[in-house]
């Protein structure tokens, strides 16, 4: 659900776009950090916010780290 606010920030288009792995930290909401596969060797980590449901919005990129690998940690930023 946030690849085209990924790809309209990072200004990419990405034919991959895998989640791999994630952690969540509870907020007024969710805080997710997943990591995500956008080629054979290239990852992200995004930080994305889903609000409360009854505000009735949907995932929020918050920000995101480029150049990461699969062996990357996945850590809160």
């Amino acid at each position: 659900q946030v690849k085209p606010q990924f790809e309209s920030r990072a200004n990419t288009n990405c034919v991959v776009f895998t989640a791999i792995e994630y952690k969540t930290q509870v907020v007024a909401g969710t805080m997710y950090f997943i990591k995500v596969q956008v080629s054979d060797a290239e990852y992200v980590h995004l930080k994305v916010f889903q609000s409360l449901p009854h505000e009735n919005l949907g995932p929020s990129l918050v920000n995101f780290q480029t150049g990461k690998t699969r062996d990357d940690p996945l850590t809160y930023f």
